[in-house]
């Protein structure tokens, strides 16, 4: 088969694949937000329940964790589909990691600010979303967007719970052909690819970011 004649199955593939990282990214940053801001200024259960869910992801592998969502958890709990399966633990994951990103930035914000916005009357709220987030904001992206690259080539394991993405189509292609070399070739190429768009559509971020936390200014 022609080098062309593969593209077709590999590009529906990719597509999987993009639409599965671009999901379980935006939710797995969700999931970082939520349990960073718990971890580093939530109450006594919530920095509990924080710590708990960061420890599990960090502390176990991806592939064990999409087996026991995908075949163990229908065996006591709801079944879930393959795709749900996948984003599910993808989001877990990364968000696991990119917490504890999210609880150092806004943790490395010094005390004074914090002083500051005592002194201005402002309510633990008004403090974290006001002076602290936004400060801390663009010190987060440069590793959140290395999370976020991780997680593209992280979504190649979920061609082992059956879900047909980039890894899945190779390897079916290559059980039916047996030209591993050319097939490989591609599918290499094209997570490079995906991940030159990632890191750019990051990097745009990240400068978004800085300059609105830039030209942003406290209000009382």
């Amino acid at each position: 088969m022609s080098w062309l004649g593969l593209m077709p199955p590999l590009l529906a593939g990719a597509k999987v694949t993009v639409e599965l990282t671009v999901v379980s990214t935006v939710l797995g940053g969700l999931l970082a937000f939520a349990a960073g801001i718990a971890r580093a200024s939530g109450g006594r259960v919530a920095r509990g329940i924080a710590v708990v869910y960061i420890e599990i992801f960090r502390g176990t592998s991806l592939l064990v964790q999409l087996f026991w969502l995908y075949y163990a958890l229908p065996l006591i709990g709801p079944s879930i589909g393959a795709v749900t399966t996948g984003i599910l633990a993808l989001s877990l994951n990364i968000g696991a990691y990119a917490a504890e990103v999210v609880r150092g930035a806004i943790l490395a914000v010094s005390r004074q600010q914090r002083e500051a916005a005592i002194a201005l009357n402002f309510n633990p709220r008004q403090t974290l979303y006001r002076i602290i987030l936004p400060q801390a904001l663009p010190e987060m992206m440069p590793p959140l967007g290395n999370f976020a690259v991780q997680n593209l080539k992280d979504t190649s394991l979920v061609s082992m719970i059956t879900i047909a993405d980039l890894t899945y189509q190779a390897q079916n292609l290559r059980n039916l052909t047996l030209d591993s070399v050319p097939i490989y070739t591609l599918t290499l190429l094209l997570y490079f690819a995906m991940a030159l768009v990632m890191m750019a559509v990051m990097r745009t971020i990240e400068a978004r970011v800085k300059i609105g936390g830039a030209a942003r200014p406290m209000r009382a």
